[in-house]
């Protein structure tokens, strides 16, 4: 990450594979965990993959934690979007629905996972989380920033209207086989001052 990190954030590092995998699929309502199951090997642990996966981003310096010195309780993971991605017509439907609505937030940095142990919740670390995402936007020159919610995700989606976010689009999920309570997937953005 281009800024300082303030304590109690951190950079993650691949030893927090294993909550930052546990962290995704909090943020990703399970369809991390779907996923994962539908890539592990036969015999393969699903949740020793993504925290597999999710430890080699660690790696890559791709991930800010919270961790109060007993380990992560939060963690925030983000990307520019410079360009809108292709639609291959061989992409999943459920995936496709995901990326039709993050191309329209080009010129913002995308909030991919924001998420916060239950124990933790409630003390304004996924704020805090937001704001370092905001500086990010801001260090990077880009417009905003932007992040899809999962309908039914009632709390998360009062923190970012609390926060100015607002409602660009929705479209209704594409769900095959995994098990959600949720219809409809929000884009929501948050136009930065320059």
């Amino acid at each position: 990450m281009p800024l300082s990190l303030v304590p109690p954030m951190r950079l993650a590092t691949a030893a927090d594979g294993v909550a930052l995998a546990e962290l995704v699929n909090f943020a990703g309502e399970g369809l991390p965990l779907y996923l994962w199951n539908r890539l592990s090997e036969p015999g393969q642990d699903p949740w020793a993959l993504g925290a597999e996966r999710q430890a080699k981003m660690a790696a890559d310096g791709r991930i800010v934690v919270v961790d109060e010195g007993a380990g992560v309780v939060a963690a925030l993971t983000g990307y520019p979007v410079h360009e809108e991605k292709p639609l291959p017509e061989d992409m999943p439907p459920m995936w496709r629905v995901l990326q039709e609505l993050e191309n329209q937030v080009v010129g913002t940095w995308y909030l991919n996972v924001l998420a916060t142990y239950p124990r933790a919740r409630g003390r304004g670390l996924g704020a805090q989380l937001i704001k370092h995402a905001e500086k990010i936007a801001r260090f990077d020159k880009l417009s905003g920033v932007s992040i899809i919610v999962a309908d039914e995700n009632v709390g998360a989606l009062r923190l970012y209207e609390r926060l100015g976010y607002a409602e660009i689009d929705r479209k209704p999920m594409i769900k095959e086989t995994w098990d959600n309570p949720s219809d409809n997937w929000i884009l929501l953005k948050k136009d930065l001052a320059a």
